[in-house]
């Protein structure tokens, strides 16, 4: 079903350093634009860090990520899927959010995603602190689905909010999906969770509510691609969203990140994690936590890219 409008500019058109960036070179839609309803999988920016509990910067992450991203090509050099053919991609651009305000910004997000779903668009999402991916369950939950969760993160995110506050941050998103009830716990799988702890609250909650949690050195141990086949079987063919944490990664391979944490795998390796994901039903997807002032000569924007491009393929 290629597309030609919906084709990303080649480098051997345009050197890629030039013109203004999208993501992947797609085309942009603003939301009024009309052929915005012929787009099957748009990707749109979440610039909003507010939820940060230490480092600052992930605002800056969906412009870092539309620039490093237009190195990516047409093809995948493994699977050979050619997904800006397979179906139609645009930049469907960045949600209006209000820097300094919690609420607001997240009743933006959701009412953008939802529109994105009411014109049956698959979301793909770049933020922003995780916090960002709250609102967009809570639209897909309006939307009339209930998905399992595949995430890759170091940490559950299903922490209470801080401090005795009611406003949330980056480490409550989960814990307020399961509270809301916008995801099925038991289909839902953690992978990658490591680094010191202030005690296990997170774990123990999350296998109070059957949600299935994957240190990384049980990962390693297990072998990572055996690890995500397991995901498989306990998904199986249940609606999913994938979210993605940048802090996943080692930080040797993704210094520019708000909360590192060091024994992550190496990029090669969470590739092979990524396309070992193959088959399961996505409905949407984001990568979160880019932050572009602690990277270091732009390579964790770099591949993060490489990472939105992997996913990317298994939503063909």
């Amino acid at each position: 079903m290629s597309n030609s409008f919906f084709q990303p500019v080649p480098g051997t058109v345009l050197p890629r350093f030039a013109g203004v960036p999208t993501f992947m070179r797609l085309p942009y839609l603003p939301p009024d634009d009309p052929r915005v309803g012929e787009v099957d999988l748009g990707f749109y920016g979440m610039p909003w860090d507010g939820g940060t509990s230490n480092r600052p910067g992930a605002r800056h992450g969906p412009r870092a990520l539309r620039d490093a991203s237009t190195m990516i090509r047409a093809e995948h050099a493994v699977t050979n899927v050619r997904p800006f053919e397979a179906m139609n991609c645009a930049d469907l651009g960045d949600v209006q959010i209000n820097p300094v305000e919690q609420d607001s910004s997240m009743a933006a997000i959701t009412k953008f995603v939802g529109e994105m779903l009411a014109r049956d668009t698959r979301p793909f999402g770049v933020a922003g602190d995780h916090l960002c991916t709250l609102p967009v369950l809570r639209a897909i939950a309006e939307s009339g689905v209930k998905p399992a969760l595949l995430l890759y993160d170091s940490h559950t995110d299903l922490f209470p909010p801080y401090f005795g506050s009611p406003v949330l941050t980056h480490g409550n998103p989960f814990r307020m999906a399961v509270e809301e009830g916008l995801i099925d716990c038991e289909r839902s799988v953690m992978i990658g969770m490591r680094g010191t702890m202030y005690d296990d609250s997170d774990r123990v909650f999350g296998a109070e509510h059957g949600i299935t949690i994957i240190p990384m050195h049980e990962a390693f141990e297990a072998g990572l691609v055996p690890t995500v086949e397991r995901a498989k079987t306990i998904i199986g063919d249940a609606p999913t969203y994938f979210s993605f944490d940048i802090d996943f990664i080692d930080p040797a391979f993704a210094p520019g990140t708000g909360t590192p944490e060091i024994g992550g795998p190496t990029s090669a390796q969470t590739l092979d994690m990524i396309r070992a994901a193959e088959g399961l039903n996505f409905i949407g997807a984001d990568l979160v936590e880019v932050s572009p002032p602690f990277d270091n000569g732009g390579i964790t924007s770099w591949l993060g890219a490489s990472v939105m491009f992997e996913m990317l393929c298994l939503m063909v």
